[in-house]
């Protein structure tokens, strides 16, 4: 796969653009990660898991387009995570960057991680990939296809459809159910799935 053809999926329809999303690098800070698990929101239309449901604010602004750059956003008050920006303009679309192998700059992910004991948790769950890569708020509203501070590579070869599979989102409390969370089956750095719990009254 081309940059170009990165370009033209991730402008295109939601979830084909997150399972393309599936074996690309992303670079940055001295680390470069391979993206194991993603996970799709849609934006305005109708999903209301997504932080651009409601409308543009300041902080989702960039998720109205276009395509191929990066919301960063600042979760629990103390972690980032990080989302590519898909589809046309103003429909609002990112998908989640839940999990990835550390395979570049293995040392400096270390030193960033250094209560981890395994190489693979790395960057096992979104905060953790944002913490490897040194990505932070300076990171929002980058592109992500040239040779910035933080750059999204394609792989050689698009990921098979019998090598991906899909689940319900992970941390939503509504439409968690929707099976948007796509993987790479068998990959050990996969975040550990835990389904929604409503809150008792």
């Amino acid at each position: 796969m081309t940059t170009t053809e990165l370009a033209a999926l991730l402008a295109g329809p939601l979830l084909p653009a997150a399972r393309g999303l599936l074996n690309c690098t992303l670079s940055a800070g001295g680390v470069t990660v391979r993206l194991t698990e993603v996970e799709a929101y849609a934006g305005t239309a109708g999903d209301p898991a997504s932080h651009a449901y409601r409308g543009r604010t300041p902080r989702n602004a960039v998720m109205f387009g276009p395509s191929g750059y990066a919301y960063v956003y600042f979760t629990y008050g103390m972690y980032w995570c990080m989302n590519v920006v898909t589809g046309a303009e103003e429909e609002a679309s990112a998908v989640l960057l839940r999990a990835g192998e550390v395979v570049d700059g293995i040392d400096i992910a270390r030193s960033r991680r250094t209560a981890v004991r395994r190489d693979l948790d790395l960057a096992r769950g979104p905060a953790r990939l944002c913490a490897a890569l040194g990505v932070d708020r300076a990171a929002y509203g980058l592109f992500l296809l040239d040779d910035g501070p933080l750059r999204l590579t394609p792989p050689a070869e698009p990921v098979p459809a019998e090598a991906i599979a899909a689940g319900p989102r992970v941390g939503v409390t509504s439409a968690h159910d929707r099976p948007w969370r796509f993987w790479l089956a068998g990959d050990p750095t996969v975040s550990e799935y835990r389904r929604h719990t409503p809150r008792r009254k």
